[in-house]
């Protein structure tokens, strides 16, 4: 941290800011001087570094050993990987606005993406009412940023609403031009016909040539970067080069051993099967050789990392980090640099499609991308696979250098964290993020209950709506449309497996009473019941 004190001693600390004395002359300079307020051009810059549908399996720091991720590997080696991050919602615009504003998707009243899929007749219940945009009377990071002095730009996706630009939210820069969420359609091929891109050959490269770009242009001034990747969400596009890299290394490999795909039913359905009764069925040919969704609620979730075009998505995602990083070196900012990485939501293992959606063998790779192993579940679901994410936060000099943190943090804790980090005075009360910067330095912290509450029908898998809670190693998850919960300790039981709802009954109550108080307190938006269900065309309850 870089202090504004006399002209003079400043201009001398700026002269020996590469060095390694620095921090030590600024911080004495602090103790003779006293606290005096922060200078904007002194403060640090920040990169948040937000991939799309990137599950916390992908990077090699965390496991993958099909997936090289070696920026990405480097940046924890330089910072402080946390292994129980979560995304505040297991679908994308939900947990972008938390990141933003600090607060719950309940408590926004965002709790979808956007715009979302629209009530239908085989629905128990319907949708609750959501917002389509980001309030724009929220407050942003970016805003609170830019009235510190900061330069403020997005590159890449915003998802937080149609009729409101990210220009209209604190962001002086947006790249691409364009609100809409999914490159209109063009994929990741043609940069060159995306307003704001103008050129290039890969999505992906072409956002962090410009990203860099920017860097260079305010290296003088303090920004805040939102890498906001459309990467490695669908279409399932990966660069050629890198596509045929991963042919390769796939042929030289030993196979994987267990099954390519698993059913999973529903927990809150009627009909939910045993593990043992799911794995039998997906033995039989109608369930081995098609790829669609079953009877009584079931669908496959991918078992193993082996897509070729999703792994070079991935490689081209950390080839961008190292852009950005090389960038930084480049105009000497690498320690007055704040870096975060995370992603969205977890990975997309089971399909990506409306519930009547199937496909071949041959074409399962476009929507099925990664598996999420040990985790269970995916993109969509409450499992831990559809909320826990990759997470890393660089913090030059503060920091806890290589270190690994165990204790859960959520995404609507970046905005008090952040403004703690440079000594921003904010008001926490509206906020439901807590600051985790003594996590950060290796110190002790109670971060206290995290909640998810999803009353919607979502577009991955066949799990009936509903909300979640974590409390120290517990977990529990209550669906909507028959009141199911389950319970699992998360400590010994990480792929959520063994239920303990039945075993540990006043924990169960303790957490689910914890739940429902929390969503009272935020007002969160509870589903009805559908007056045009048809019970016919309940797809939910296996009935076809």
């Amino acid at each position: 941290m870089r202090w504004c004190i006399n002209t003079g001693l400043m201009g001398f600390l700026k002269i020996l800011r590469s060095m390694k004395m620095f921090r030590t002359l600024s911080l004495l300079a602090f103790g003779l001087l006293g606290h005096l307020p922060l200078n904007a051009q002194d403060q640090p810059n920040i990169v948040f570094f937000l991939v799309d549908d990137l599950g916390w399996s992908d990077v090699g720091c965390n496991g993958s050993s099909f997936y090289d991720t070696p920026h990405i590997d480097q940046l924890a080696a330089e910072g402080v990987r946390f292994t129980d991050a979560y995304a505040a919602c297991h679908v994308c615009s939900p947990t972008r606005a938390s990141i933003l504003t600090g607060k719950y998707p309940a408590t926004l009243n965002l709790t979808d993406w956007i715009i979302g899929r629209k009530d239908t007749s085989f629905q128990v219940l319907l949708n609750a009412e959501k917002a389509i945009t980001l309030d724009p009377e929220e407050r942003t990071l970016a805003e609170v940023l830019k009235e510190q002095g900061y330069a403020t730009g997005l590159f890449g996706k915003w998802h937080l609403g149609r009729d409101t630009d990210p220009t209209e939210h604190g962001f002086d820069v947006h790249v691409p031009h364009s609100v809409n969420s999914n490159l209109g359609g063009r994929g990741f091929y043609n940069p060159k016909n995306i307003p704001g891109l103008d050129g290039g050959e890969y999505v992906t490269d072409r956002l962090a040539e410009l990203a860099a770009e920017y860097i260079g242009e305010n290296k003088d001034r303090p920004f805040f970067l939102y890498m906001s990747h459309f990467s490695v969400h669908d279409p399932i596009h990966g660069r050629p080069d890198l596509v045929e890299k991963y042919k390769k290394k796939l042929a030289a490999m030993p196979p994987q051993p267990g099954p390519d795909f698993i059913l999973e039913g529903n927990p809150d359905s009627p009909t939910y099967p045993s593990r043992e009764e799911l794995d039998e069925l997906n033995k039989l040919p109608e369930y081995r050789d098609t790829y669609t969704t079953y009877p009584n609620d079931l669908v496959k979730v991918k078992q193993k990392q082996d897509n070729v075009q999703f792994a070079g998505m991935v490689e081209s995602v950390d080839q961008s980090l190292g852009t950005l990083m090389a960038k930084l070196k480049e105009h000497g900012l690498e320690e007055d640099t704040i870096v975060i990485f995370m992603s969205d939501n977890g990975g997309m293992s089971a399909m990506n499609r409306t519930p009547t959606f199937s496909t071949t063998k041959d074409e399962i790779d476009t929507v099925a991308s990664t598996s999420n192993l040990p985790l269970r579940g995916a993109k969509g679901w409450l499992y831990e696979g559809g909320i826990r994410v990759p997470m890393i936060v660089k913090w030059p000099h503060q920091g806890k250098e290589g270190s690994v943190c165990k204790q859960p943090v959520i995404s609507t804790d970046f905005f008090p964290t952040i403004l703690d980090m440079l000594g921003v005075e904010h008001e926490s009360s509206g906020l439901d993020g807590k600051s985790f910067t003594a996590l950060l330095r290796g110190e002790e912290m109670e971060r206290g209950p995290i909640y998810w509450h999803f009353p919607h029908y979502s577009n991955h898998g066949m799990q009936s709506p509903g909300g979640a809670i974590r409390d120290g190693d517990y977990k529990l998850l209550e669906y909507f449309e028959n009141g199911t919960v389950q319970l699992f300790n998360l400590a010994k039981d990480i792929g959520e497996q063994n239920d303990l709802v039945e075993i540990e009954k006043e924990k169960a109550a303790e957490l689910k009473n914890k739940l429902h108080q929390w969503r009272d307190e935020v007002g969160a938006q509870m589903m009805r019941l559908n007056p045009d269900y048809d019970p016919a065309a309940d797809l939910w309850s296996g009935r076809r």
